[in-house]
């Protein structure tokens, strides 16, 4: 094979690679030609084979219906091979279990990926009235309580490198959207082990987050707690309590020592 047939195969996975990226980061469910194709800067008619390529391995799926695209059942098998590796995962479950009877309310575990996090793992009561969140979608760094956690317990250069490269758009009319703003919270947050959030990510939603740390001190995690906001305000301290004790247990049963 020569170098250039190998640059055009290695340009071909990372195109492909990088409109499954697109649907993974995605608000909606599902995705058209164009948006893909102005998402990527790449032709539509180049996107339309790369979607094409993706059905027959059932990578991503066509609704006749609407005409756009959706994520199919071999990116699930692949997203779920991946969360079967990550170890703190099978940790933390046991932990999410007690919190969320402890509270009555809604425990998430949630990881980064990239300049993203995602949610992995949660655990709901036997309540009527409750907070549920969506495992796999992606959700900025900015904005909500587990995101937050993460962030600011990231190396000083790399929260730089993020601010400097985000737009910090709103996500709900709570959401901080001030650069000045974001790093006095993050601040916040370092100092006093845990984030908070009342309306930043969803409407009506409130939280508590606290990061589960490595033995470097990195955030692998971040775990929350989590309920309607008008009822959570007022549990928001005791959850916090929790939460960041439950993060430093697991922190230590991974290696971390500070």
């Amino acid at each position: 094979m020569t170098d250039q047939s190998t640059g055009t195969t290695i340009t071909a996975v990372e195109r492909t690679a990088e409109v499954l990226r697109a649907f993974a980061h995605a608000d909606t469910q599902t995705l058209g030609v164009t948006e893909v194709a102005q998402t990527l800067g790449i032709s539509k008619a180049v996107v339309h084979r790369i979607l094409n390529s993706l059905r027959a391995p059932g990578f991503i799926e066509f609704d006749p219906g609407s005409r756009r695209y959706l994520l199919g059942p071999t990116a699930l098998d692949v997203g779920l091979a991946f969360l079967r590796h990550v170890d703190v995962r099978e940790l933390a479950r046991p932990v999410l279990k007690e919190l969320s009877e402890q509270t009555q309310e809604t425990a998430t575990l949630s990881i980064r990926s990239e300049w993203h996090r995602i949610y992995i793992d949660q655990v709901t009561p036997a309540r009527e009235v409750k907070m549920t969140v969506a495992l796999g979608r992606s959700f900025p760094l900015y904005a909500g309580s587990s995101s937050k956690s993460l962030l600011a317990f990231l190396p000083q250069h790399e929260i730089d490198e993020y601010l400097e490269q985000t737009e910090l758009r709103a996500v709900t009319d709570l959401t901080i959207t001030d650069v000045s703003s974001l790093r006095s919270e993050l601040a916040e947050v370092r100092s006093r082990g845990y984030a908070v959030s009342k309306g930043e990510r969803q409407a009506g939603a409130g939280s508590v987050a606290a990061p589960v740390l490595d033995h470097n001190g990195y955030p692998v995690a971040s775990m929350s707690l989590c309920g309607p906001v008008e009822r959570f305000s007022e549990e928001s301290d005791h959850a916090a309590e929790l939460i960041t004790a439950a993060t430093r247990r697991l922190s230590r049963q991974i290696g971390y020592q500070g």
